[in-house]
């Protein structure tokens, strides 16, 4: 039996690597490699929402087991991520950030099965306000890939498009809906974007006094939640089944940080007035964060 020539070996080996490497190519364009990455500054895609979350500190890599698991909880939810940290200039393992599911938007109430699962597997609950103008940008969400490409891609825009007009836009937001990762950046009422947990640690860098566990550890929830009548997971803990009513503190900051409507005038708003109401945070920004972490604090 003759063998096999050398060359059609060759030939095979460089056909079967052309193959892959072509393979490989198509996945990175249809998660976005090819994506124009398009950044704009206007109202947001999203109403005020309320999320459950877990607030983590370490390298932003690990939050991908928060998002697994908030997807294993409810699958059919919105996913949402709030960085506090630039990676660039702080260390990695004291980055802080928080990952949670959007139960409600707007108007709407959330389900009383949510807001129970989510209580059982440790998660808390904080109310994200509606915000009149934010620097955004979309990209695809096809692939697990596409998180990769999202990362080294569209935060440098961002970052280059808030640096160049001098915009004070933070923190980081990443809202994974259906195909696509929204990331936004507040322009406003900043300060209600930054959960308890990061309150308290912002407070323990400056030297300040905590607060009374009560005051701004508690979950909170709107107003609505108060009344929900939420079923106990263990029907022996009632004894006869019957429902449990859990009431929650409800407390939602309306403070606002001031600024002069002066830096809209890039933003293609309608009036210099309704720039104004959605007031500007001066004291802090993603892209001028030192290294170390003394950070400027939101207003109480």
């Amino acid at each position: 039996m003759s063998s096999v020539p050398e060359w059609v070996l060759l030939s095979l080996i460089a056909a079967l690597i052309a193959l892959l490497l072509l393979t490989l190519f198509g996945v990175a364009v249809y998660s976005g490699l090819l994506t124009e990455v398009e950044v704009r500054a206007g109202p947001p895609p999203i109403r005020g929402v309320v999320v459950a979350y877990k607030f983590r500190v370490g390298p932003y890599d690990e939050s991908g087991n928060l998002y697994t698991e908030n997807v294993s909880l409810a699958p059919k939810l919105v996913s949402i991520g709030v960085y506090y940290d630039n990676p660039m200039k702080v260390p990695v393992e004291f980055c802080r950030y928080m990952v949670g599911t959007i139960l409600c938007e707007g108007d709407e109430k959330p389900l009383p099965d949510h807001v129970r699962i989510f209580r059982k597997h440790g998660f808390k609950f904080w109310v994200l306000p509606e915000v009149n103008h934010a620097v955004m940008a979309t990209f695809p969400y096809t692939t697990p890939f596409s998180i990769q490409l999202a990362t080294t891609r569209v935060h440098p825009a961002l970052e280059k498009y808030v640096k160049e007009r001098k915009l004070s836009a933070h923190p980081y937001v990443e809202i994974y809906k259906g195909d696509k990762i929204i990331f936004m950046c507040p322009l406003s009422r900043q300060n209600d974007f930054y959960v308890p947990e990061m309150k308290e640690l912002m407070r323990k860098e400056k030297g300040e006094e905590s607060l009374p566990d009560s005051a701004e550890t508690d979950p909170m929830l709107p107003e609505e939640l108060m009344s929900l009548e939420l079923v106990s997971e263990n029907p022996e803990e009632t004894g006869d089944g019957s429902q449990q009513k859990e009431h929650m503190e409800s407390e939602k900051s309306h403070s606002e940080s001031g600024a002069s409507c002066s830096s809209f005038e890039e933003l293609e708003t309608d009036a210099c007035g309704s720039a104004g109401k959605a007031q500007l945070d001066t004291k802090a920004k993603w892209s001028e964060m030192p290294e170390t972490w003394e950070k400027a604090k939101p207003e109480e």
